[in-house]
C-alpha cells in the first residue's frame, strides 16, 4: 500500500511539474513570437529606412554631379571676366596714350587745318575753272552740232547721217551704203560730197581733233584685197581721212584713223535692219588732247 501511494504521489507531482513547464515554454513562446512580430516590423522600418537612404544618396550623387558642372562653368565664366577685364585695361591705357599723343598734336594739327583750308581755296577755284572750261566745251559742241546739221541737211537723207553730241564730243555717224560701194573701202560720189560739206565745218574749228572710226557687221568677208571684217574697218576709215586730206585739205595733223571691226554694235546682228545700222563710220569731233594737259595744270588757275 506504500509503495502504491508513493507511485501516485510520483506520478502527481511529476504531471504538476510538467504542466508548469508547459505554460511556463508557452509563455516564452508567445513571448518569442511577439518578440519575432517586433523584429520583423523594425527589419521592415529599417528596410524602409534604407531604401530611403539609398535614394537620398543617389539624389545627392546628382545634385554632386550638378555642383560640380555649375562649378566649371562659374570658373569658366570667371576666366573669360577676368580676360574681359585685362582686355579693357588694354585698351584703357591704349586710349590715354592716344589722349596724350592728341594732346601733343594738338598745335601742329591746327597748323595743318589752316594749311587745308589755304589748298581747298586754290582748289575752289581750280573747280571753277573747270566748270568755266566745260560751260565752254558745251557751247562749242552745241555750236558745232548745229553747224553740221545746218551744213548737212540739204540733200542728204536723214537716215544716212546722224549728229549727236556726246559729253565732250561732236560726233558724225555716217552709214555704209552712202559712203562705200558694197563689201569694199572705195568711196562713192555722194561720200565726196558729204566729205565735202564736213571738212569746211572742220577747217572752221583749227582748235579741234577728227578721229575716224569704221565698223562693220559680223558677217565674215575674205577677198584678195580684205582680210576680215578688222582690215575693212580699218580700210574704210583709212579712206575718209585720206579724203579730207587730199581733196578738200585737212591738215593731216589733225586726223586719226581707226578700225573698230564688228564690235561696239548699235543694234543685233540678228536681222539685216540692226546689221545694217551696225555697218558705219563716225567721225568724231573733239578737243585736242594737249588742250586737257593746259587745262588740268594748277599753274593754269587764275589768281581771281
Amino acid at each position: 500500500m506504500k509503495l502504491a501511494f508513493f507511485f501516485v504521489l510520483g506520478l502527481s507531482l511529476t504531471s504538476c511539474v510538467a504542466k508548469k513547464k508547459y505554460v511556463s515554454l508557452r509563455a516564452e513562446l508567445e513571448a518569442a513570437n511577439k518578440d519575432l512580430g517586433k523584429c520583423g516590423e523594425n527589419l521592415n522600418a529599417a528596410m524602409n529606412k534604407l531604401s530611403t537612404c539609398e535614394t537620398d544618396r543617389d539624389k545627392l550623387r546628382t545634385d554632386l554631379g550638378s555642383s560640380q558642372s555649375a562649378l566649371r562653368l562659374r570658373e569658366e565664366q570667371i576666366q573669360d571676366l577676368r580676360a574681359q577685364i585685362d582686355d579693357f585695361k588694354t585698351q584703357r591705357d591704349k586710349q590715354l596714350t592716344q589722349v596724350g599723343d592728341l594732346t601733343v598734336l594738338s598745335k601742329s594739327a591746327n597748323d595743318n587745318i589752316r594749311e587745308t583750308l589755304a589748298q581747298l581755296e586754290k582748289k575752289d577755284k581750280y573747280i571753277h575753272l573747270l566748270q568755266a572750261a566745260k560751260t565752254k566745251a558745251d557751247s562749242i559742241n552745241l555750236a558745232l552740232a548745229v553747224n553740221l546739221k545746218g551744213a548737212l541737211k540739204e540733200g542728204i537723207d536723214d537716215k544716212d547721217v546722224d549728229v549727236k553730241v556726246d559729253k565732250t564730243v561732236v560726233f558724225i555717224n555716217l552709214s555704209d551704203k552712202m559712203l562705200y560701194q558694197s563689201g569694199s573701202a572705195s568711196l562713192t560720189p555722194k561720200a565726196n560730197e558729204v566729205l565735202g560739206k564736213i571738212a569746211k565745218i572742220i577747217e572752221s574749228r583749227p582748235d579741234l581733233e577728227v578721229m575716224v572710226e569704221g565698223y562693220t557687221d559680223n558677217k565674215p568677208i575674205k577677198t584678195n584685197c580684205i582680210e576680215d571684217n578688222w582690215d575693212l574697218s580699218v580700210k574704210r576709215s583709212t579712206s575718209v581721212v585720206r579724203a579730207l586730206q587730199s581733196k578738200f585739205n585737212v591738215n593731216p595733223n589733225r586726223l586719226i584713223a581707226a578700225g573698230r571691226g564688228e564690235y561696239n554694235t548699235l543694234a543685233s546682228n540678228d536681222t539685216e535692219a540692226g546689221r545694217a545700222s551696225n555697218r558705219r563710220t563716225r567721225i568724231i569731233i573733239l578737243p585736242k588732247i594737249d588742250q586737257f594737259y593746259d587745262l588740268l595744270n594748277p599753274n593754269n588757275v587764275p589768281n581771281k
